[in-house]
């Protein structure tokens, strides 16, 4: 097949799926129209604009059913200039199959791009492949045409696993429903196959990616997606005269105030409760600024899932809590083309937009932000560090650290040069590195040695595991075994980093999940692949921290908190800990052996309450209620089961009596030199218990030594 690209580039793009046009993007239609339909298309179009690209063609499935618009059943359709839409038979036309079925489809798909290669006399000099499915034909394509390939991810099938154990489903269910053995192989195909993989941030690269066999980062670029600079810019004058405008100022005192802004999705995860806090604490902040917080939109709370009722609940409290009516605007809904003027007032009004999220893969609303005239404050974890590194627009927080908070925003809001300073940096920063301009530039820049032949990608040697999914895990405690020595931590890290493509790593720890992220992070311990917090009764899980809901409505079991803290009110020693320590599912106590009942009349008044807890004593002075299905012990079997991991391929290493139903049973468990007193002294089945020589980290390398944890592992 002759090639006739000599007048410029021909760029192939793949994404498999179908329901792809160019206009009126039915976004959030189901599972298959998320933000990748809008990337494609307007990555098409920005290289198609290009100087040097003739053309770009997006090849997609072609879906003539009734139960879509016809629009997707058209062969051809113009996206203007020299882009356009190509669509490919694959499977039955008539029908609209969702990905996860598509697979079987896949090769025919590769057959009738060749075809169409063929009757257009024309073969691509690049090949993109987006998402793992077209990852597929186009590794297949590539090869065979001798043509370089290049793939974006969109999202990984490792990650969305995780995600979806979280919502309550097991291996085998997720593996049959969601083809997801297929899915990964075909993403280690393409990493094998691929010349370049284009990810949006460095934290794509270093934690997703690196989960995978055919991980290497020498052959993976960071180029952010563009924004769509004709609906973000700055204000024009007039936007309080728009009824979101209307809709926020009833809420305010004194409108004319700077907008603090917070717009996310209502996600315990975007961490809105700690601005909230940090803005209540701060009276100085109430003084220079008004909160604006947008939710998502609501009819109702109790129609919300649970996790967002709870997010917004939270969030209402807090603002009774420190009196913020009149300070504080949560709007109940507002429409998808209202929030560029969302952005906009902020601007107008000399305000801050803040994204404190736990942890931020990307950010795109920072970016919305900073073209719309907002110098932002945002989260350290994530893509953020990459926004603000490029265009010097704001400042960087702990978002775990109140004052840090406060700090940030009252350096923009009390200092006009140092926020117009930032509000510059970010208008021309977007426009040099995340407009679909800059975006297509960077791309050519970064594909050119291909095409030319002067980049050589060297084919490092990789080896496969037998395994799919990791086989083995280990699990520590944070306090005892991980913080009592910091000297030791990266040693043990060092360990693990050299195991991570078949050991999971798990942290249990009485602590709230934002208490163990404060300092975990303070000591550098990388993020663990399962983090159960309070004692066992919140599973998160990596690289986002997806709570797990499933476990939350499994552990409410009979639990009646009120019940608990009646029954145990007025007994002698007990006294309830600070707020901070205390959660949905737990309750805490400072317990003074001195003058309290023995733990087992605690535990016997409770059950003749009948009320089904589990009671926690450790360290000599903590007591912690439980619901009945919850502990450390009990939340380490269910994510085993979750993710088929055998518990006797399991290390668990425990240091006080907290641990201790986590180290019983058929686990390998580790007791640590520094164990609390006595406690843990009693486990003592020689073959599966050791106990450690050695202290805190060096007590769990030591054990791994021990049980030849990496190797005979394999042959159990």
């Amino acid at each position: 097949m002759p090639n006739h690209s000599h007048n410029g580039l021909y760029i192939a793009l793949i994404s498999v799926h179908g329901l792809i046009r160019g206009q009126n993007m039915e976004l959030g239609r189901d599972s298959d129209t998320g933000g990748q339909v809008k990337y494609v298309v307007e990555l098409a179009r920005a290289l198609a604009q290009q100087p040097g690209v003739a053309a770009v063609d997006l090849f997609t499935r072609l879906i003539a059913s009734p139960d879509v618009d016809q629009d997707y059943g058209e062969d051809i359709e113009p996206l203007g200039g020299k882009a356009r839409i190509v669509r490919i038979v694959a499977g039955p036309p008539e029908e609209y199959i969702p990905k996860e079925q598509l697979w079987d489809h896949l090769d025919s798909f590769v057959d009738n791009m060749l075809a169409f290669f063929r009757t257009s006399d024309r073969v691509p000099d690049l090949i993109h492949s987006h998402y793992a499915d077209a990852g597929y034909v186009g590794s297949r394509l590539a090869n065979f045409l001798n043509v370089p390939l290049v793939h974006t991810g969109h999202s990984l099938g490792r990650v969305k696993r995780t995600r979806l154990l979280a919502n309550g489903l097991s291996s085998q269910d997720i593996d049959q429903r969601y083809n997801m053995l297929r899915r990964i192989e075909a993403e280690e195909l393409t990493l094998a196959s691929a010349e370049l993989i284009i990810t949006s941030t460095r934290q794509e690269v270093e934690e997703q990616y690196e989960l995978y066999d055919c991980y290497q980062p020498e052959r993976m670029r960071v180029i952010p997606p563009g924004t769509d600079l004709t609906l973000f810019y700055p204000p024009q004058g007039d936007e309080w005269e728009t009824a979101i405008a209307q809709d926020i100022c009833r809420f305010l005192r004194e409108p004319q105030k700077p907008l603090i802004l917070a717009l996310s999705r209502p996600d315990a995860r975007k961490n809105i409760g700690a601005l909230v806090e940090a803005y209540g604490n701060s009276p100085r902040l109430q003084e220079l600024a008004n909160l604006l917080i947008v939710a998502g939109s609501r009819n109702n709370v109790k129609d919300m899932d649970a996790g967002a009722q709870e997010v917004l609940t939270e969030l209402f409290l807090a603002f009774d809590y420190y009196d913020l009516y009149g300070r504080v605007a949560y709007p109940k809904r507002h429409k998808a083309d209202e929030v560029p003027y969302i952005y906009r007032l902020a601007a107008l009004s000399g305000g801050v937009f803040v994204n404190p999220a736990l942890t931020e893969p990307f950010g795109l609303t920072l970016i919305e932000a900073a073209a719309s005239g907002l110098p932002i404050v945002a989260t350290e974890d994530g893509g953020p560090r990459d926004i603000i590194g490029n265009c010097n627009n704001g400042i960087l927080i702990d978002p775990l650290d109140s004052d840090t908070i406060v700090a940030a925003l009252l350096t923009l809001l009390e200092h006009p040069e140092k926020r117009q300073l930032a509000v510059e940096n970010g208008l021309r920063g977007v426009r040099e590195h995340y407009s679909w301009e800059a975006h297509a530039s960077s791309y050519l820049e970064v594909i050119r040695p291909l095409l030319d032949k002067t980049q050589v990608v060297e084919r490092v040697p990789l080896s496969r595991r037998a395994m799919v999914y990791n086989d083995r895990a280990i699990v520590t405690s944070l306090d005892q075994n991980l913080l009592g020595n910091p000297i030791d931590i990266p040693y043990f890290i060092e360990v693990l980093r050299e195991n991570r493509k078949s050991t999971a790593f798990a942290v249990a720890t009485g602590r709230t999940l934002e208490s163990a992220l404060k300092v975990m992070r303070q000591y550098h311990i990388p993020e663990p692949d399962v983090l159960i917090s309070s004692s066992g009764t919140v599973i998160h899980y990596r690289p986002d921290f997806t709570e797990d809901t499933w476990w939350k409505r499994h552990i409410d079991h009979r639990w009646t908190p009120g019940e608990v803290r009646r029954v145990l009110a007025d007994l002698p020693g007990l006294e309830l800990q600070p707020s901070i320590h205390q959660s949905q599912f737990k309750i805490s106590y400072f317990y003074d052996a001195e003058v309290a009942p023995a733990i087992q009349e605690i535990k016997s008044l409770l059950y003749q309450e009948d009320l089904a807890v589990n009671v926690i004593f450790s360290f000599g002075q903590y007591l912690d209620i439980l619901p009945i299905r919850a502990s450390k012990g009990q939340a380490l079997r269910y994510v085993a089961d979750r993710w088929g991991i055998p518990l006797e391929h399991i290390l668990v290493a425990g240091g006080s009596g907290a641990d201790e139903d986590m180290m019983r049973g058929n686990p390998l468990a580790v007791v640590v030199a520094n164990r609390h007193h006595e406690e843990l002294s009693h486990l003592m089945d020689g073959e599966r218990i050791y106990y450690a020589k050695q202290a805190h980290a060096l007590g769990i390398v030591e054990a791994i030594a021990h049980f030849d944890f990496f190797n005979t592992m394999k042959e159990v």
